[in-house]
């Protein structure tokens, strides 16, 4: 093992609860910290003797701070990739081109269909299904029942269906 890499090893163990608490300060949870710290551990393994380090106690508490300052920028990354729980459009899985041209074909299926609905049934689907306004936002919007919007969107879904079902 390099001087320089035993002697950082020896400081950071005796140094470990300070090193840890400056983490801390910039990574926000303990955890995370202590993680900093082992990545801490392995950095100074590959530290080399030339050139030799002056004052290792400042290299050490340097080397901590960039380590954390890196972990945090990596966290505000992956917060930011996967807000709401959600996997990004860059992550999603690629479908097969199989897969999309059935859907593709489905979907123009679809659209067929609800054109050849009436103009006030195809108006009650689109307010439900695109606009996602309630079914008793849609009877006071067209002045009709409740019970009249759900027939009126049985109809369509069922219309919907045998047309795919026609065709797959």
């Amino acid at each position: 093992m390099p001087a320089n890499s035993a002697l950082l090893s020896r400081l950071l163990i005796s140094e470990r609860p300070s090193l840890i608490r400056l983490a801390r300060r910039i990574v926000g949870s303990l955890t995370a910290a202590e993680d900093v710290t082992q990545s801490l551990w392995f950095k100074i393994q590959r530290v080399e003797d030339d050139p030799p380090i002056l004052n290792p106690k400042a290299y050490l508490y340097r080397l901590t701070s960039n380590l954390a300052t890196d972990r945090l920028r990596a966290d505000r990354r992956h917060a930011v990739l996967f807000e709401n729980g959600e996997m990004p459009d860059a992550m999603a899985p690629v479908a097969s081109a199989e897969k999309a041209l059935i859907d593709e074909e489905n979907l123009r299926i679809v659209l067929t269909a609800l054109e050849e609905l009436s103009p006030q049934c195809r108006e009650i689907f689109r307010l439900r299904k695109f606009e996602e306004l309630t079914v008793d936002d849609i009877a006071t919007r067209m002045g009709l029942s409740r019970s009249m919007v759900f027939k009126h969107l049985r109809t369509a879904l069922l219309h919907c269906d045998t047309r795919l079902s026609s065709y797959n």
